[in-house]
């Protein structure tokens, strides 16, 4: 079994970009965030074997800090998917609207996957069609997301299934493994950022969540999608079923994530951690 060393997709400093936004307005009072776990594995219902290579994704050294990631809607009602990661470990998390994040109420984590489902209320204009199919290996993806805070496409080949374990855990997740082909803007700069975001196929479907990048530069890996379709069935937050409008090249993809940027369908979401007492 191969074993391969990867790393989070979440930076470790962003503090000019965190203090950037503020939480709520001066008036409000944020309520505690409710934070729930969903794991549908159980000795009488493994979860499948997707591959036989492994990678391994480094922990945060220190555990859970301020941090930013990406989300995207994918029901117009305030329903929102990023990665487990983004939001694990939080005292508040925030969804960026405008120069303030506004506070999440709820969030349902995977432990079969890096996803968590959100709940905010933050209404969007559109939400993305989720799939739970794996197209062929070879076939291109569009990686969409915020790496070191700034907007950023990337373009990609899948490589195959595989699975991967983070830090000590001897827990495996199963997951999509893809070869970086290109980006928008240009660059080869940290992937820092683009956690939780969306990764589109060809048919235009959400086939995964951005979950880490490889030491070694070029691979990113994504949650697979039958377990983020399995966590959003059991958040019962998504009432609609979007429409998945087929994906031409990689231009099409630019113009789909500017509109989406624009429409605030897909968004920065932070993470807030109190310190702990005396520290």
């Amino acid at each position: 079994m191969a074993r391969k060393q990867g790393c989070g997709c979440l930076p470790f400093v962003l503090g000019a970009l965190l203090l950037a936004v503020a939480w709520g307005t001066q008036d409000a009072v944020i309520p505690p965030l409710q934070v729930e776990q969903f794991d549908p594995r159980s000795p009488r219902r493994p979860m499948p074997q997707w591959g036989d290579e492994q990678f391994v994704i480094e922990d945060r050294p220190g555990g859970p800090a301020d941090s930013m990631g990406t989300a995207f809607a994918v029901d117009r009602d305030g329903a929102w998917l990023t990665a487990e990661h983004v939001t694990h470990g939080c005292t508040r998390v925030g969804l960026e609207d405008g120069r303030f994040a506004r506070p999440v109420a709820r969030v349902l984590e995977s432990r079969e996957g890096d996803a968590a489902m959100v709940q905010a209320n933050l209404a969007s204009p559109d939400a993305l069609p989720l799939a739970d199919h794996v197209p062929q290996p070879g076939t291109p993806g569009y990686h969409m997301g915020f790496p070191a805070g700034a907007p950023t496409l990337v373009v990609s080949e899948l490589i195959g299934s595989a699975s991967a374990r983070r830090g000590r855990s001897e827990d495996t997740q199963p997951i999509l493994a893809w070869a970086e082909r290109a980006r928008l803007p240009a660059g080869d700069g940290t992937l820092s950022g683009i956690s939780g975001g969306p990764v589109l196929s060809e048919d235009g479907h959400v086939i995964g969540v951005n979950s880490a990048a490889t030491d070694r530069r070029g691979r990113i890996l994504t949650t697979a999608p039958d377990a983020v379709v399995r966590l959003a069935v059991a958040s019962r937050m998504i009432d609609e079923r979007p429409v998945a409008y087929p994906i031409e090249n990689i231009a099409d993809a630019s113009r789909r994530f500017v509109a989406w940027l624009d429409q605030g369908v897909i968004r920065r979401i932070f993470c807030n951690v109190d310190a702990p007492p005396g520290g």
